[in-house]
């Protein structure tokens, strides 16, 4: 890698910031005093209402946890998210379809993706494959539009639109177990085979590892009808094949001073055929993809008292990717695109809270990215990137008020060809909320954030297609929410109600335009997006043996393109956007047997930007059916589990022309030492 003496004061400036930043900080220690004496104290019964994930925020937030992951029979990543009012997923299609996320039609790139606190990037593509995580080790995900609650996070994290949090966790946590083994093989439709192996060892009364493994096949073939005019034929999907590893190693460790480290490493490989678009008469696609990724990363966090922390993060990211098409329009029959990718990040935040009610905290991030690739001329970019974010809040009885300020510095290198001027702003975020009646879970809130993204490496540089003169894209966030949860009904548990009306405004939004004989990367577009998300949610005790959870989530979105007022396709719906959309969700655990069902349901939506019928993609309703029981035999605890997904074998496309498998079942075996 060429490093400049640039990078080298980034690096330099990096590595003293976190040097600087604990000096100061006093530790505080203090130890208990514990007598001697054993008492004996009379049973004591206690009753009380389960109470739902916490809301107390000023932004949109949402979480599904493991119970829910399981209990509602979710496949995979993208079904996961799914379940999130205001974000769509782009799915391709098939176990080993690309799936990327974009929260309110702000676009993938607006949306960060963080792995167990630490940011994941792409700077080629600028868009994350969630598809390529596991969810059998996810135990919580969450969802964040706009200012996360959190102001122990990276700065990386507070610049972008939204954030989608995967969390692990230390399967020995809370248990007095030694080690854990845990052997898991889930079989399917198409061929899918996904046999899994877990170990957990406490090597220390505060240090525990993990190694985990998984293995995963299907060759995707599934069936779909094609309607050719008055002709209906019975069709099977072609090169939808996949076959990946993933390797994964934790540690845990809380040292004596109270201060946590945990490590990562992680590992994906995989083949894939991308499936191309069913058009009539020609069914050929022979497109392939090869993935490597590796990183390694770590995150330090240290209480230093009541006033003082300190949170510091490092990564080192290797990507590399082939890209092969067989078509006879190539020279030599053949097109092959590789390109590896690299990413050196360290980040350090500090939270000082000198009295109760205010806190304030700095993030610093530091990154550099390059990309290499065997394409003609190729520029084989170097950026630097520096981000910076000042966070302020302050509680005042039922009022907490939120200010930050992010600055992002952007510059580049190139081995030849032109290059970008640097890019830098300070992107400001505001946000309010109010519990009126103390007595009352009642939260009304009030958020603005501007975020903007930076053009990504294809943006920039491919083929003909880049263009370095590409400004940064920006993205104004406007939300008004309100939250209530209480128990206003004997039966229930409790029920929690959020309200979000929001409007957001792109400008400079960067699309691939016609010019002269070839497409063009242009700030050309425009798109104004109002919406309202709703989500309920309840629990139930129908009896000791019998508890229910419903929840459910809406969305109505009009997210217009208003760049051109003399265009067709002007305040039309932009692609894929639907304006209607929404799920549900029930789970019944009991003694016996527990039962998941789940609704996913998305209004109709255009492929093209003008709103024509032949453009149109149909809406669709998806039901999901689950059973699951778990036994106990001694030292082992054996989970047995069936799922019916797409019950009513409904043919329906997220991408047109990329039809989705129909019913389809998969059974999953689990035991743990």
């Amino acid at each position: 890698m060429r490093i400049t003496n640039l990078a080298r004061e980034l690096w330099f400036r990096a590595f003293c910031l976190l040097c600087l930043l604990p000096l100061g900080l006093e530790a505080q220690q203090k130890s208990d005093t514990i007598t001697n004496k054993v008492h004996q104290l009379q049973d004591v019964t206690v009753k009380a209402r389960r109470t739902p994930q916490r809301m107390a925020v000023a932004s949109p937030l949402q979480t599904i946890n493991r119970k829910e992951i399981e209990g509602l029979g979710l496949q995979n990543m993208g079904d996961a998210v799914r379940r999130f009012t205001g974000a769509s997923v782009k799915d391709y299609g098939g176990i080993g379809g690309l799936k990327t996320i974009s929260v309110r039609s702000l676009g993938a790139e607006h949306t960060a993706v963080a792995y167990d606190g630490v940011a994941v990037s792409n700077c080629q593509a600028g868009q994350i494959d969630i598809g390529r995580f596991s969810l059998d080790d996810v135990d919580l995900l969450s969802l964040s539009i706009g200012q996360d609650n959190n102001l122990m996070q990276s700065a990386r994290l507070f610049a972008s639109a939204g954030v989608l949090s995967v969390y692990s966790r230390n399967p020995l946590d809370g248990t007095q177990k030694s080690h854990l083994l845990k052997a898991q093989l889930k079989t399917g439709s198409f061929g899918f085979l996904n046999p899994s192996l877990k170990w957990v060892q406490r090597i220390a009364p505060r240090t525990t590892y993990s190694i985990s493994g998984n293995f995963l096949r299907a060759d995707g073939g599934y069936p779909f009808t094609l309607i050719n005019g008055k002709y209906t034929t019975k069709e099977k999907r072609k090169n939808s094949d996949i076959q990946s590893w993933h390797t994964e190693a934790n540690l845990y460790c809380t040292l004596k001073d109270s201060s946590r480290v945990d490590m990562k490493a992680y590992y994906y490989d995989s083949e894939r055929g991308l499936p191309g678009s069913v058009v009539l008469y020609n069914d050929q696609a022979n497109e392939r993809l090869w993935d490597k990724n590796f990183f390694v990363q770590t995150r330090y966090k240290k209480y230093f008292s009541q006033q003082w922390a300190l949170q510091l993060q490092a990564k080192y990211n290797y990507s590399w990717n082939k890209y092969e098409d067989t078509d006879v329009k190539y020279e030599g029959g053949k097109q092959t695109d590789r390109n590896k990718q690299q990413e050196y990040y360290v980040s350090a935040t500090a939270l000082y809270q000198p009295f109760a009610g205010f806190s304030a905290s700095l993030a610093t991030d530091v990154a550099v990215n390059t990309l290499d690739n065997n394409l003609p001329d190729s520029p084989s970019p170097v950026r630097f990137t520096s981000l910076s974010a000042l966070n302020i809040r302050y509680r005042w009885k039922g009022l907490t008020a939120t200010a930050t300020a992010v600055n992002t510095w952007v510059t580049e290198h190139v081995k030849q060809g032109e290059k970008p001027a640097d890019r830098r702003r300070l992107s400001p975020a505001f946000s309010l909320m109010y519990r009126p009646f103390a007595e009352q879970s009642l939260y009304l809130r009030l958020m603005y954030k501007d975020t903007f993204r930076v053009p990504t490496f294809n943006d920039l540089y491919y083929l003909r297609m880049g263009n370095t003169g590409l400004r940064p894209e920006k993205a104004r966030e406007y939300n008004v929410g309100i939250t209530w949860n209480g128990a206003p009904f004997s039966f229930t548990d409790y029920v929690m109600v959020t309200v979000d009306g929001y409007y957001n405004k792109v400008n400079d939004k960067i699309v691939a335009f016609p010019s002269t004989y070839v497409w063009k990367m242009m700030n050309f577009g425009k798109v104004d997006i109002t919406g309202i998300d709703v989500t309920l949610r309840t629990g139930m005790s129908v009896s000791d043996r019998l508890q229910l959870l419903f929840t459910a989530g809406y969305t109505y979105q009009k997210a217009i393109d208003v760049t051109d007022p003399t265009a067709k396709n002007y305040k039309e719906q932009i692609p894929y956007s639907p304006k209607h959309s929404g799920n549900i969700g029930l789970l019944a655990e009991n003694d016996w047997v527990n039962l998941g069902y789940s609704l996913t349901g998305v209004g109709k939506r255009y492929s093209l930007p003008q709103n024509l019928v032949e453009n149109q993609i149909d809406g669709y309703l998806e039901h999901t059916l689950s059973a699951s029981r778990s036994f106990l035999l001694k030292s082992c605890k054996l989970t047995l589990q069936a799922e019916l997904v797409n019950l009513t074998n409904e043919q329906y496309d997220i991408i047109k022309y990329y039809p989705m498998p129909g019913r389809s079942f998969r059974v999953t075996g689990r035991i743990e030492f």
